[in-house]
């Protein structure tokens, strides 16, 4: 059970939180928004230098410069601060629009594999190893909102419709995401987290492709 560390003071009976401590001399005593985004920059520095393994309340908590009390008020344990930490440090991607559904698809696939093999997709991986089947977590990770990654492909596939590159048909959310999920399933059956460019192509070409365009018939 994912709990907090020892040693961490009860509110109201240990080191207070920063917020209810009178600021000390030269200093600007932080409280909601402006602690709560000190502590997730704090932690998202932690996360990119360390990964998930060396992220510790402790080490997040001397970095902002606060204590863990804070930190507590806010996310109730390691994990749950990952989580936010690791949403800091992601990027919001914008679905390509190329004019060409194929081309679209193959990006879309080329940035998955991408950033399932970089140092912060490691990170992801960890996360994902330790929020195990809490899908309530895991559907906090932008990458793996069901929401938005069926939304990334309908705009694709919804684009290709409208040049007549796809079925009206084919619009529809398990549809749409066919690819992105065989990928997926590739990461998982091989054990690595990349896939020859060979495979992508593949995916779309012998897979995605066929499926959308014969979708009417």
């Amino acid at each position: 059970m994912l709990g907090r560390e020892r040693g961490v003071p009860i509110l109201g009976k240990g080191m207070p939180d920063e917020e209810m401590t009178p600021a000390r001399a030269g200093q600007t005593r932080r409280r909601g928004a402006a602690l709560e985004e000190a502590i997730l920059l704090a932690a998202a520095d932690e996360l990119a230098e360390c990964g998930y393994p060396g992220l510790t309340m402790d080490r997040v908590a001397k970095r902002a410069g606060t204590n863990k009390n804070a930190i507590y008020r806010r996310w109730p344990d390691r994990l749950a601060l990952g989580i936010a930490a690791y949403r800091k440090l992601a990027r919001t991607i914008q679905p390509p629009d190329t004019g060409d559904l194929r081309d679209d698809a193959l990006e879309l696939l080329r940035r998955a594999n991408r950033h399932w093999s970089s140092p912060l997709g490691a990170v992801l991986r960890e996360l994902l190893t330790a929020a195990g089947s809490a899908q309530q977590l895991v559907a906090q990770l932008p990458e793996q909102s069901t929401d938005a990654m069926t939304a990334m492909w309908l705009t694709i596939l919804g684009r290709a419709v409208a040049r007549g590159q796809a079925s009206p048909e084919s619009l529809h959310p398990r549809v749409a995401t066919v690819a992105i999920v065989l990928l997926r399933n590739e990461f998982v059956t091989r054990g690595v987290p990349t896939a020859p460019d060979e495979v992508l192509i593949e995916i779309v070409d012998e897979v995605y492709l066929p499926l959308v365009r014969r979708r009417a018939a």
